[in-house]
């Protein structure tokens, strides 16, 4: 199977507004790992899918929300292998004929794949998996096809192995003799999971950070501790579990899963303002606004001063409308437009 990823993405340091001056941030471009795969969700599709060919699948099952990066991931990379997709996403709206042209939605239509819209309150384990399961059998009776499913985020014992590969350029990077923190949004579990069973295995001593975009701590540990289970985790490593590896905020979802607040949408525009670095409001928006937020107010929570921050992605999701107000408020940096009719009458300049 052809490279998915494009790897090695560089780390640089990052002026981000409202850095205390005592620490050094830096951001590692995992936005970076391939134009419409853009972020953590291909790292870990290169080995479910790569799973899924050698299995014989002819077709891809995944979940998420409306905007979900990591189904538009799978989608955008199945079509590239020549796979048939289905994405079952939750929504509040499930008419189809009012279905949203907008944000990954749209990346997820123009390549045609089939989108099965669910209610916005079903859950995985007691819903969505009973769904996929039961339309994979229906392409097997059917279709007589193999179908491949995908949970959500690509988090499972395969899935891992993304963000455990990652971790390899970390090192190579030489990211554990030169900093002390690494902190990362956690949307699904799988790229925090990899990095923490890397970071332990390897004996680098980084502290690892997980904001949380929605859930809880509770939920994400036990999805880490499931995946690492597939790995024979508990029988190499006893006694050493998720919860041991890293730690996790539940603060950093602020209104919710998806929800944005007026603050973090500033923090997003001031962000791209000063740093020219783009960030979404689902994920890597929320997890860097808690991230500076946790710097000032609660400084021990670092091992030390030196941060990493992974920036997986997620840069669709900004075209989903939220930001429209933001952008056209009156006065703001992000309003500087004007119309220039005469020729010899040239606009002032603030």
């Amino acid at each position: 199977m052809d490279s998915l990823v494009h790897p090695d993405t560089p780390i640089h340091r990052w002026y981000v507004p409202g850095v205390p001056e005592d620490f050094e941030l830096y951001i590692k471009r995992d936005d970076m790992t391939g134009s419409q795969l853009s972020g953590n969700k291909v790292r870990k599709l290169e080995f479910l899918l790569a799973d899924a060919i050698s299995k014989g699948c002819s077709t891809i099952i995944t979940c998420g929300g409306i905007q979900s990066n990591h189904s538009r991931a799978t989608t955008i990379s199945g079509h590239q292998l020549g796979l048939k997709t289905h994405l079952l996403l939750k929504s509040t709206e499930l008419d189809p004929e009012k279905a949203t042209c907008k944000g990954n939605v749209l990346l997820d239509r123009l390549v045609g794949t089939h989108i099965h819209l669910i209610p916005g309150d079903a859950v995985y384990n007691e819903d969505i998996h009973q769904r996929m399961e039961n339309f994979k059998k229906k392409i097997s009776e059917e279709k007589g096809e193999k179908a491949y499913s995908i949970p959500c985020g690509g988090t499972n014992s395969i899935g891992l192995f993304g963000y455990v590969q990652t971790f390899q350029e970390l090192l190579k990077q030489k990211v554990p003799d030169n900093f002390t923190d690494i902190a990362v949004a956690v949307g699904s579990g799988g790229t925090i999971g990899g990095l923490s069973m890397s970071n332990y295995l390897s004996n680098s001593h980084l502290r690892i950070h997980g904001m949380l975009v929605g859930d809880t701590g509770e939920y994400f540990h036990s999805e880490i501790n499931k995946a690492l289970d597939g790995l024979n985790w508990s029988q190499k490593h006893p006694g050493v579990q998720s919860q041991d590896m890293c730690e996790m905020y539940e603060e950093a979802q602020g209104r919710g899963y998806a929800l944005s607040s007026p603050d973090e949408l500033e923090f997003i525009s001031a962000v791209a303002e000063a740093t020219g670095i783009l960030l979404d409001p689902v994920y890597t928006g929320k997890a860097a606004f808690h991230l500076i937020k946790m710097m000032k107010e609660k400084p021990e929570c670092f091992k030390g001063k030196k941060v990493l921050f992974i920036h997986t992605g997620g840069m669709f999701a900004l075209f989903d409308g939220r930001m429209d107000d933001m952008v056209r408020m009156k006065g703001s940096l992000t309003n500087r437009i004007d119309a220039w009719i005469d020729v010899d009458k040239v606009p002032e300049i603030n």
